[in-house]
């Protein structure tokens, strides 16, 4: 398995800085992508499913206001969306190799560290 490790977070989400915390207390070495600052693909987030193993409307913050509407949507339209509007991405996804999981709750990390 591939050890390099990926969070794709916000900083102001206390999931995403919980993981953090987590992450560096484990001494691995990781990169941090605030996903705000460098925009998450159709073709990456489509990638992060598949790695999540969920669906795509799993990875949808459906709560969120932009995301009102959206349950007509197809995948590759939900997709494109969540691409737009960064805020409907579940936060944080921590990646390692080919495996991934969402930090809700940020101990699902121990899960990829584990491994």
């Amino acid at each position: 398995m591939d050890d390099k490790i990926t969070i794709y977070q916000k900083p102001t989400c206390s999931k995403c800085r919980a993981t953090l915390a987590i992450l560096d207390q484990s001494g691995r070495a990781f990169d941090s992508i605030n996903y705000y600052e460098q925009p998450l693909t159709v073709e990456l987030l489509r990638e992060l499913v598949r790695k999540l193993n969920i669906p795509v409307r799993g990875l949808l913050r459906a709560d969120e206001p932009l995301a009102q509407g959206s349950e007509s949507l197809n995948d590759e339209a939900l997709l494109q969306l969540m691409a737009d509007n960064p805020d409907l991405i579940q936060r944080p996804i921590v990646v390692r190799g080919d495996n991934a999981v969402l930090g809700r709750p940020p101990e699902n990390v121990s899960k990829l560290l584990a491994e």
